[in-house]
This record gives structure tokens, sequence and C-alpha cells, in this order.
């Protein structure tokens, strides 16, 4: 049996691609990784593939407070009328929100998955995507975090590592695949 896909896009907001006013600092790649996004979009729409996107909500934040300008999706990815986007305020997507039974509605077994901030949001909603028995597909290169980053690594190296990390958890049953956004197959 084939498996039915989805796009899943975390988090690809405003204040995370273009950075907070006073630290307008972009993401790791913004611009490259917004351009993967959106032909990875076009392409998902034009196969009928459901795209669905989760926004992270922050009220002890003021960019990330929905209404804000920096809580919106940004707009060169934005969701078409009629596209899911599903709230969420941690850094799991299925945590408390809807994603699960978004997908289970549409028959999903498969998500392609991209967007910010690699070593919060992506690496964790990798990882339960797999627990939940989930096929998954990481775009290694339409992935990223917030400009400087704020860790040990520089965001170049976060990235490689979780692409390296995630393509190697073990299941049972299910792989994380980690391919070019190019080499994505619907």
């Amino acid at each position: 049996m084939a498996e039915k896909t989805a796009l899943v896009v975390i988090d690809v907001q405003v204040a995370i691609m273009d950075g907070v006013e006073g630290q307008a600092i972009p993401a790791f790649q913004r611009d490259e990784v917004l351009a993967r996004i959106a032909d990875l979009l076009k392409r998902a729409r034009k196969t009928k593939i459901p795209v669905l996107f989760v926004q992270h909500e922050d009220g002890s934040f003021p960019p990330m407070m929905p209404g804000d300008a920096g809580w919106m999706i940004h707009p060169s990815v934005a969701p078409l009328p009629g596209e899911t986007v599903v709230p969420k305020t941690t850094c799991d997507s299925f945590y408390g929100t809807t994603l699960r039974e978004e997908l289970d509605r549409r028959e999903v077994t498969r998500l392609v998955i991209v967007g910010a901030e690699t070593h919060f949001c992506v690496d964790t909603t990798v990882r339960r995507a797999l627990s939940l028995d989930y096929e998954v597909v990481l775009a290694a290169d339409a992935h990223t975090m917030a400009g400087g980053g704020d860790g040990p690594l520089t965001p170049e190296q976060t990235v490689a590592h979780h692409n390296a990390t995630l393509a190697n958890l073990p299941h049972p049953t299910r792989v994380v695949t980690v391919v070019p956004a190019a080499a994505v197959i619907f």
C-alpha cells in the first residue's frame, strides 16, 4: 500500500525568518530556505498533496503573540485560502494541537517536514512523528534557525548535526529519510 503524503511547514514565521525588531538577524540561509520551501509548496499543490502549516504562539514574547506582525507566516510561503494552519505553543507540533487529527482525516502516513527552528520544533516534531509511526522525510536544506544561533554550535553546524542525527533514529518499522528539497518526491 502506498504511503499518503502531506507537506508540513513548521514555524516559518516573520519573527524567526527575518529577525525581530531591534535584533534583525535573519534566519540562517533565509532566502535559500524560503525558496526551497516555496518550491516544495508549489510541487505539493500541483500534485494535490495536502499542505499543513504549523504556527507557533508565545503569549510571553510579543513578536510571537497571535496577531503580531512577527507571528504571521512568512509572506513568501504563506498558506493559500483553505489550507490548514495548526496553532501550537510548544516545540512539539503534535502536543496539544489538532495536527494528528488533521493528518488522520486525510489518511496521511508519510510526512515531508520543513521549517524552523531546526534544533527545537523541527527536531521535536520529527522525533514525535516517528514515534507516532509516520514515515518521515526531512528536507535537509529546507529547515533553519534564527540568525546567530543560541548554543555551542553555529547554525550551519546545527543543521548538519540534526540532518545526520535524525537520519539515524532507530525505529522497528519506520525511517527518517533526509534528502535535499530538490530530491523530495511527492
